[in-house]
């Protein structure tokens, strides 16, 4: 029997919106006996390098995703009233390719999209859709938006649009809320458009905090996050803990092909990624030169345009500097640094130094 996986979770970097810490999210997941955990943060890919080092020691299959918002129109609208609605849209990455894109998507965000919150929009995701899996968010999704309407024929335009850019790899949520005033409603809908649509489904928890008692501290925080004007309701009982297989095999126990897409996915997301490497921006050398040796000649270079002799004691430091640059890897980064600092003063910008530069030669 295909098992679950959680592709649709939070941790603390979804900022004022959940709780769980990664290690809880990692702890959680292996006491429930599951191999893969996806992380899924509001908006961005703060915790998703801690994640990956944390689930690769405790031997689970990291896959890194994203809960993205997507603007009611483009990026650059931020106009009042009309652009500070929004929509989600949950990415995974499959492989390194995907993984760029996240972060080209989640950068873009934040510095063409920013209204409220970082926004996408359809024209990012037509660009950088290679190596991801999309997932229509059951809640706030541009299709749900229109299921709650009853807009079917509206709900279908979405997802086959969504289908031409992704293909296979996209997916509608189902989650289980019966708890929730028309949920049962919006996923019977749903399920009508993945058939109409040949889309297929996929079981969710959508996790905000580890424990069902949790709910009341996650409230809290999200008051933080609000206006003000809030206040906790008691009708909300809404569940949105970390969910046990055998749970979601109740609760999907009339869509066990959704459980096992939840599998499928895991499976097709496979993310390596190279850790504790440097790596620099490309900096182009002197033909026949190395980044030390280029180094080495702008270093002596400063000698006579700061007017500073050469002494035994001033070229044993240099040496010795140059001697550590170069053991640490580090000289490719002193000649980036250079050529910005070179440009800067160029162009009669104003640059400063950290305290450890002005105890170098």
């Amino acid at each position: 029997m295909p098992r679950f996986i959680h592709l649709h979770t939070h941790s603390h970097y979804s900022l004022l919106a959940a709780l769980p810490k990664i290690p809880d999210l990692i702890e959680a997941t292996k006491a429930d006996g599951a191999k893969s955990l996806a992380l899924t943060d509001n908006g961005n890919l703060y915790g998703a390098i801690e994640f990956y080092k944390d689930c690769k020691k405790a031997g689970i299959k990291p896959i890194i995703g994203v809960d993205f918002y997507v603007a009611a129109r483009a990026r650059q609208d931020k106009q009042s009233g009309i652009d500070s609605r929004r929509t989600r849209l949950i990415l995974l990455a499959k492989n390194l390719t995907g993984y760029k894109n996240l972060i080209q998507l989640v950068t873009k965000s934040f510095l063409e999209g920013f209204y409220y919150k970082p926004r996408i929009d359809r024209e990012l995701i037509e660009k950088y859709h290679h190596g991801l899996i999309a997932i229509s968010s059951a809640f706030t999704g541009d299709l749900t938006l229109a299921l709650q309407g009853n807009d079917i024929a509206k709900a279908c335009e979405i997802a086959n649009w969504y289908k031409t850019i992704f293909g296979s790899d996209y997916y509608l949520e189902i989650t289980h809320h019966p708890d929730i005033d028309g949920h049962n409603t919006l996923m019977e809908r749903t399920r009508e458009v993945a058939q109409k649509n040949a889309v297929p489904l996929v079981a969710s928890g959508n996790v905000y905090y580890i424990k069902p008692e949790d709910k009341p501290a996650q409230q809290t925080l999200m008051l933080v996050n609000s206006s003000g004007d809030d206040k906790i309701s008691d009708d909300d009982v809404a569940d949105f803990s970390f969910i046990s297989n055998e749970t979601a095999q109740n609760y999907f126990r009339d869509n066990p092909v959704a459980i096992a897409n939840t599998e499928k996915i895991a499976n097709e997301c496979n993310l390596e990624l190279t850790l504790g490497k440097w790596i620099f921006p490309k900096y182009t050398v002197t033909p026949g030169k190395g980044y030390d040796e280029e180094l080495r000649e702008i270093v002596f270079a400063g000698f006579p345009k700061r007017k500073m002799e050469k002494t035994g004691e001033a070229l044993e430091r240099v040496e010795y500097e140059l001697k550590t640059i170069k053991n640490k890897g580090y000289a490719p980064y002193f000649l980036i640094v250079s050529d910005l600092m070179s440009y800067a003063h160029e162009h009669g910008i104003l640059t400063t130094i950290r305290g450890s530069v002005a105890g170098s030669l």
